[in-house]
């Protein structure tokens, strides 16, 4: 795949603004622009319609601009979270200090997470049915009985190396957990640290984006050390080759616990598309009916919608019940949101995010223990791996590193990093099906503590 280079972004014959050329998009930036700031019969925004469609095409427009910007910038894109990051925090900027006006936020707040409209329920159940009940069934059950484990040991090992340096900076160890062992190992930013804030902020009544804000500076700084650990993984592996598979996870190729299967080929329309989408719809209504009853029982601790939506959806594929072409709409769906809508999220999640309390996040005590978290799962897996017939370096960089990360874009880059692509398989398990078991642990750990 080619890089993405700025001049593509300025050559009139490509469409490399998310489809579009650069003379169409900057028509459609432009008349964007009249809409959120020039004022009409002395009110501010008065062509601003607080809808669906219309916050949802500002914020697509403003997320292509810094989006296709910010994938471009080097070092930016490959070490820091790329045009996904810069639409968050350039969003946060604006919004933090007024720079647009206050009844465009207040639509873009009702459009991210207040009812009706809360595109944010929409976002996560897609992202949650279309990734985990799309896993490879035979995948699914071997790595529930190996790989899971693995991962597991990795997350007890961040835990106690963020528990340890947090008592060095007067950190409680329940804090840790919540607040820097969760969203850093919680699978990434759609799928992880936005559905866990849903969780923090309907136990507590707070604003979710309270606990995002810290906890996407956090995941963004374990991020960066992620990458660099990977590399150092790699030259870790070179020196000591008793380490590595140089590739291959398994000790014994013969116990290899995933091999994906190519299945039969199911072409995917608008039909199956919406079929999907009303699956996964219902599945929700469910999940959320099975919240309430939940709730109604008082029992030990809080079980969130979201988190019965992850169990219903390893049920139902493990059980094998759900059509091929009803697995193939949601893979569908959830690529569609993942890849298409989530530059648009992260937009509407930072206009509502203070930048100044990330910027006071960004402390020597915040680098040490994030480094902390991603050290300590490295090692522990590095210790435990050989008896679990896994190639050490191998599996610090999937069961660990991938759970440390911001999720695909993340493995992606650590993969690169150490250089180890070929293991992208086992690291899609980290961060979907590993990344759903820390949404349904934050959902216990936020019952009981927060």
């Amino acid at each position: 795949m080619a890089q993405k280079n700025f001049k593509e972004l300025f050559d009139p014959k490509q469409t490399k603004w998310s489809g579009l050329s650069v003379q169409m998009f900057l028509a459609l930036l432009a008349i964007v622009v009249v809409v959120v700031y020039v004022p009409f019969g002395g009110k501010e925004a008065a062509f601003m319609r607080g809808n669906f469609l219309t916050v949802f095409t500002l914020l697509a427009v403003f997320g292509i601009l810094l989006g296709e910007i910010g994938d471009r910038i080097p070092v930016w894109n490959d070490y820091i979270g790329g045009g996904t990051v810069l639409v968050f925090f350039t969003s946060a900027v604006m919004g933090t200090y007024n720079l647009i006006p206050a009844k465009v936020l207040k639509s873009i707040d009702v459009f991210y997470g207040e009812q009706p409209v809360n595109f944010l329920e929409l976002f996560i159940p897609a992202l949650i049915v279309g990734s985990v009940l799309t896993v490879n069934r035979k995948t699914l059950l071997q790595s529930i009985a190996g790989y899971i484990p693995l991962i597991l040991i990795g997350v007890l090992g961040a835990s106690v190396g963020g528990i340890l340096v947090g008592f060095l900076f007067g950190k409680e160890p329940l804090d840790i957990l919540m607040n820097y062992v969760l969203p850093i190992m919680g699978g990434g930013t759609g799928a992880g640290a936005i559905p866990m804030s849903e969780m923090w902020a309907q136990k507590t009544g707070g604003n979710p984006k309270d606990w995002f804000a810290f906890a996407i500076s956090i995941l963004t700084i374990a991020n960066v050390i992620a990458i660099f650990t990977g590399a150092l993984l790699k030259e870790i592996g070179k020196k000591h080759p008793t380490l590595t598979g140089f590739g291959t996870l398994i000790l014994d190729d013969s116990k290899e616990a995933v091999k994906e299967e190519a299945g039969p080929k199911v072409e995917v329309g608008q039909k199956e598309f919406a079929a999907a989408l009303v699956f996964t719809g219902v599945l929700f209504m469910f999940s959320h009916l099975s919240g309430v009853i939940w709730s109604s029982l008082n029992l030990p601790f809080e079980m969130h919608r979201l988190a019965f939506l992850v169990i219903y959806s390893i049920i139902l594929n493990v059980l094998d019940v759900v059509p091929a072409s009803l697995k193939a709409g949601a893979k569908n769906v959830q690529t569609f949101f993942s890849k298409y809508t989530i530059w648009i999220l992260m937009g509407a999640v930072g206009f509502g995010t203070d930048v100044r309390e990330i910027i006071n996040s960004l402390s020597i005590a915040n680098v040490a223990i994030a480094t902390a978290i991603v050290v300590g799962a490295v090692l522990f897996i590095m210790l435990t791996a050989k008896k679990m017939k896994f190639y050490p370096v191998e599996a610090a960089i999937t069961a660990g590193l991938c759970m440390a990360n911001r999720g695909g874009s993340g493995d992606i880059a650590v993969l690169g990093a150490a250089d180890r692509m070929e293991l992208i398989s086992f690291a899609q398990i980290s961060s979907r099906v590993g990344g759903a078991m820390m949404l349904i642990l934050g959902s216990m750990i936020f019952g009981f503590f927060a």
